[in-house]
């Protein structure tokens, strides 16, 4: 049983305080929004796959049917290697602990999914009602983009099926061409990226685990980031100055420059655009996305290291 304590080793290292507090005080994640996305899951996916590979021991240590069928294609020898004859009382109450854990994670991203699913379909419903009727004859799809009465300038993409770009005509009146399809970039960044998806996991996470420090800095990093990479998506294609102003533009009305912590979050983001951060050197970047890369598959060479060195 030494592999699951070496595992919650990582676990402790990975999920406590210092870890995900330097990588949210550090500068160069503003530079690189999607590499420090990246680097996020990674540490993220190493916790749950300690919790997941010590789980799966604890288990065959504990119950005979789970270790015949996990051990049942090894040779005696790797079986041995892994000293799973007698359980000791830490290691049944761990693996029961780690079990409650993977019930209760899979729970809260179920939850998060049902939730997710009945917003959508309010949302939907909601925007069926505001929607301008279509002339007789016309489909009755609305394509990938949706226009609204509105006078207030808003647009936002709507993930589901089908997903939907949503643009008020205040948005239209207000915005120039250049402004618009500034905006429109910026939407379609978040949904060729998938970060829908994202921030169900770290919001699930966070919610179900909200005194685990690595869990609840990835929820808030995650909605920062994903904002900063696709204000860098359009940035690319439309120019700073003009995403900058198309943000001001849409937002003017909520305060974007205000101190709200709510808002604080925009004025960052015209700032940053305004006054561009310089990118990573090619080199660090890629340096960065192989480490990182590299770190989940730490549990399995822990995991693994004992069977393997029986083979040899």
């Amino acid at each position: 049983m030494t592999v699951c304590l070496l595992l919650m080793s990582v676990v402790a290292l990975t999920a406590a305080v210092p870890a995900p507090r330097a990588l949210t005080r550090a500068a160069w994640p503003e530079r690189e929004p999607v590499v420090a996305l990246w680097v996020w899951q990674c540490l993220v996916a190493t916790v749950l796959l300690c919790c997941l590979t010590a789980l799966v021991l604890g288990a065959a240590a504990v119950f005979h049917t789970v270790r015949d069928h996990v051990f049942a294609p090894a040779p005696p020898a790797v079986t041995a290697a892994y000293d799973l004859s007698a359980a000791p009382v830490w290691a049944v109450a761990l693996t029961m602990l780690l079990a409650c854990g993977a019930a209760w994670t899979t729970a809260m991203l179920a939850r998060e999914l049902a939730e997710v699913r009945r917003r959508r379909g309010q949302t939907r419903a909601h925007l069926r009602e505001r929607a301008p009727d279509l002339p007789p004859g016309l489909p009755a799809a609305r394509g990938p983009m949706l226009v609204l009465e509105d006078e207030y300038p808003d647009a936002w993409w709507m993930p589901g099926h089908p997903p939907q770009l949503v643009v008020t005509t205040g948005a239209l009146h207000r915005l120039t061409d250049h402004q618009l399809d500034a905006v429109l970039t910026h939407e379609r960044g978040h949904a060729r990226a998938h970060h829908d998806w994202l921030l169900h996991l770290s919001t699930a996470l966070a919610t179900g685990f909200p005194r685990v420090p690595l869990f609840a800095h990835f929820c808030d990093q995650t909605h920062r980031l994903v904002e900063l990479a696709a204000d860098d998506t359009a940035s690319r294609r439309c120019g700073h100055l003009t995403t900058a102003l198309a943000l001001i533009e849409l937002n003017q009305h909520r305060g974007v420059l205000s101190c709200a912590s709510s808002r604080r979050l925009l004025g960052e983001r015209v700032d940053r655009l305004l006054e561009p951060p310089p990118r990573l050197l090619l080199r660090h970047r890629a340096l960065t996305t192989t480490v990182a890369a590299l770190v989940p598959l730490l549990p399995l060479l822990i995991t693994f290291a004992p069977g393997l060195t029986a083979l040899t």
